[in-house]
């Protein structure tokens, strides 16, 4: 039976935002995600706590190559660990400067401290994967699931029933809703329906969401997190029909997923939390885009 400890990056020194995962079986361990490298120093000292260095993990598995989740993989890799990502994402990492680049345009001088320095992975050290892959580590078998509809490049990792969702399974942070985070380019929210219904009907046990940790009853929240999609699509489609201008929809939209949230009875602390985990403000780019690309026939 498979351990796994979920570490905390305390990203913008803010608890349960950001995960990784250890996940281990008696002497054979993997580590899922590494976060951003502006919190490398706390996913250090997390390992730490648990006995381990980082040139400790040989084995590095990544659901998909945004920043808050691949962002310190090449860290990993400079320790000798072979790095797991889909095969959409694999050139990006060996050559992460269009990655980087793209990024800029929306954080600014807000990089460094967001995201902190993305070096190059070789490619010796890069497996591509594929939906339906079987990688075997030791007495640990990951089995690869092709999730896209939050990017093009999503996969889930199924251990044991165990599924590791990355952003596909949303973001759901104590006993807070869960939240779909829609930032452009790949937005798809009939593809991210069905990674949802995938993932379901892989009947894991337990979810285990970057943002943030484990989730038990997997049929609550998948249903949730389609009904939510669906919700957020359909604020933005009356919007983006009448060109509301981006500065008014963005103000509108904010204020709408922080009265979901308030609704539930979160706190201010919560929902700053939310906010840290998915930035309002980047779904109504998502969705527009999403939306542009339905009407004109690009999406299925």
């Amino acid at each position: 039976m498979v351990e796994i400890v979920t570490l905390d990056h305390h990203f913008r020194d803010t608890d349960q935002v950001i995960a990784s995962f250890i996940v281990r079986k008696g002497a054979d361990k993997i580590l899922i995600e590494t976060g951003a490298y502006a919190t490398y120093e706390h996913l250090e000292d997390a390992l730490r706590k648990e006995g381990y260095t980082p040139g400790d993990f040989r084995h590095v598995f990544l659901t998909h190559i945004h920043f808050d989740h691949a962002g310190a993989a090449w860290a990993f890799a400079r320790h000798g660990a072979m790095i797991y990502v889909h095969e959409v994402g694999a050139p990006h990492l060996n050559r992460p400067e269009k990655l980087w680049n793209s990024a800029v345009m929306i954080y600014g001088d807000q990089m460094d401290s967001l995201w902190g320095k993305m070096e190059p992975i070789p490619s010796v050290q890069l497996t591509a994967l594929r939906d339906g892959d079987r990688i075997t580590v030791g007495d640990l078998v990951i089995k690869v699931l092709y999730t896209p509809g939050h990017a093009s490049h999503q996969v889930a990792y199924d251990i044991e029933g165990n599924i590791f969702t990355g952003d596909a399974g949303g973001i759901k942070i104590g006993q807070g809703p869960v939240v779909p985070p829609c930032p452009p380019p790949d937005i798809d929210i009939e593809l991210w329906k069905r990674s949802v219904d995938k993932i379901r009907e892989a009947r894991p046990h337990t979810l285990y969401l970057t943002h943030f940790g484990p989730v038990t009853a997997v049929e609550e929240h998948c249903t949730a997190l389609r009904n939510i999609l669906d919700d957020w699509a359909g604020f933005i489609y009356p919007h983006y029909k009448n060109a509301t201008p981006r500065e008014e929809l963005v103000s509108l939209f904010v204020q709408y997923t922080r009265e979901q949230l308030a609704h539930t009875g979160l706190d201010r602390h919560m929902i700053e939390q939310y906010e840290y985990a998915n930035p309002s403000y980047m779904s109504v780019n998502g969705l527009l885009r999403y939306w542009k690309l339905k009407e004109e026939g690009r999406l299925q």
